[in-house]
């Protein structure tokens, strides 16, 4: 057995990227010869996970695999370049060292000339305390010698302070050139892998070779585009696909999957769940104890995930391929992979939640016809008048009906005003808290503009799950009637506002509460 110094190329074919890994494929068709050999194939990714390493053979005769492994590596770095073929930088580094070192010299001799002229004006000091001591008076050769020496120890400390500064610059310059040179010339070693395959094989003959591993650093995301054009509306689907194996992938087959092959599969633990009945007190069978707190409303589906951290896929793994060969570098940037695309008929409302928000959105609702289920992503929302913003697509089964944002409109304004009295009946000594919202809403439209538009309000009342609390919509005080209220207590008006228009819509609601309810 033999180890062949040139290795056979084994590029990727096919991939399935995960959520945090990649499942990656390769192909080859080999030229063996009878009995058993050792192959080198490569070079591969060196972050392939070993344990996850499968090799299989396909050939009209009898082929076994005996052993399949990966051998990692660290080749050395290339031979420098002759001082003849020294580049533009290299040189560039040569010259400011030189000068570097020039200036260090010279630094030296003005700290040696600053450290004698610091020992003359020493001198020169103690040469007039000795004259002064015995009656000497030369005052003027004193004033001489001394000025000599502080306007040489001046000039010569400004020449060492501009030295200093421009060995300051100089570091800077020398430390950047390197780093560019080193990016530029010098290639680091880098691991690479290689597989070492055992095959035996009865017959010489071509044999198709079939190889797969998970690697990590590869992960992808849903991201989508809706296009409202009219009455209808586009929805291309594509994948963010991220990949930092090591290795190119080039015109491979791409499949995404939602399945987390890293979670544990094993069945929850079944713990004891005790209920116990105990009698109330005195206190709690006097007064009822209630509360006003915020509900969302439950609805059949998958629960939210904030941030959309992962893939949100329902609960069950979803499989999705790239209609065409897709090719994805690997330099960590996202990359965006077309996955399907449809156009449907789409209905719009103009809403609007004035508790919530001031403002009025344009809301599109239309039916997933893309074949499959639509994971919980981005979208960038387009219209006639191009990129309007960027929105929040649900998980949405097939066939489902979706709802998307457009933005809203600049040309309404809700304002809502909330006011509450509160008053106690003397013969059942009920509270009666009686709460009164106004919303005006006025349109503002551009000259020559016509038409109405129906923008849809909707306000809430609360809802009792107590008897001793009760709830009463009073629509003869209501203006004008709503057209519907829901069994979650949500009210919805259909405002038709002309260009320019203004309307006023009065809400009343009364919550009764019993005098034993406490905490209203």
């Amino acid at each position: 057995m033999s180890t062949a110094p040139k290795p056979i190329a084994l590029p990727v074919t096919a991939v399935t990227c995960l959520e945090d890994r990649a499942h990656v494929e390769r192909t080859a068709v080999l030229d063996l010869e009878a009995g058993v050999q050792r192959l080198r194939l490569g070079p591969v990714s060196a972050l392939a996970v070993d344990r996850t390493l499968h090799a299989e053979l396909t050939a009209e005769h009898a082929a076994t695999v005996l052993d399949v492994r990966i051998v990692r590596s660290r080749p050395p770095r290339g031979p420098l370049p002759s001082p003849d073929e020294d580049s533009a930088l290299r040189h560039r580094v040569h010259t400011l060292e030189e000068e570097q070192l020039s200036l260090g010299r010279r630094r030296d001799r003005l700290h040696a000339r600053l450290d004698l002229l610091g020992r003359l004006a020493a001198d020169v000091l103690r040469d007039i305390g000795e004259g002064a001591g015995s009656g000497e008076a030369e005052a003027p050769r004193w004033a001489r010698e001394l000025d000599r020496v502080d306007g040489e120890r001046d000039a010569y400390g400004e020449q060492l302070r501009a030295v200093e500064v421009r060995l300051a610059a100089l570091a800077v310059e020398v430390a950047s050139a390197r780093r560019a040179m080193d990016l530029s010339e010098e290639e680091p070693a880098e691991l690479v892998g290689h597989i070492e395959l055992t095959v035996e094989t009865a017959v010489a003959g071509p044999v198709g070779l079939r190889l797969s591993h998970l690697t990590p650093c590869a992960l992808w995301r849903p991201a989508y585009r809706a296009v409202l054009d009219g009455d209808s509306l586009t929805l291309e689907t594509d994948a963010m696909v991220w990949q930092r194996t090591g290795e190119d992938w080039s015109d491979v087959r791409l499949t995404l999957s939602t399945a987390r092959s890293a979670l544990a599969t094993d069945a929850p633990r079944l713990v004891e769940d005790r209920l116990t009945l105990g009698d109330r007190s005195a206190a709690e069978r006097r007064t009822v104890d209630v509360e006003l707190r915020e509900e969302e409303i439950g609805e059949l589906g998958p629960a939210p995930v904030l941030g959309l951290p992962g893939v949100d896929d329902g609960g069950e793994a979803r499989v999705l391929r790239s209609p065409a060969p897709v090719s994805v570098p690997a330099d960590g940037r996202a990359h965006r992979v077309p996955l399907s695309a449809f156009t449907t008929a789409a209905g719009s409302e103009y809403a609007c939640s004035p508790e919530l928000s001031p403002l009025v959105t344009e809301v599109v609702r239309f039916d997933n016809l893309a074949g499959h289920a639509l994971l919980a992503g981005p979208v960038d929302l387009v219209r006639g008048s191009g990129f309007s913003g960027r929105g929040t697509l649900d998980f949405t089964a097939p066939g489902a009906s979706v709802e998307l944002a457009f933005g809203s409109c600049d040309d309404h304004r809700v304002v809502r005003n909330a006011e509450e009295s509160r008053d106690s009946a003397g013969i059942t000594q009920r509270t009666v808290v009686t709460r009164t919202v106004q919303l005006h809403l006025s349109r503002f439209s551009a000259p020559g503009e016509q038409g109405e538009r129906v923008v849809v309000l909707r306000e809430r009342i609360p809802v009792s799950e107590v008897s001793a609390v009760e709830v009463r919509l009073r629509k003869d005080a209501c203006s004008p009637a709503p057209d519907a209220v829901d069994a979650e207590g949500i009210v919805r008006w259909d405002v038709r506002l002309p260009p320019g228009g203004r309307r006023t819509v009065t809400l009343v609601y009364e919550l009764s509460a019993s005098a034993k309810v406490v905490g209203l």
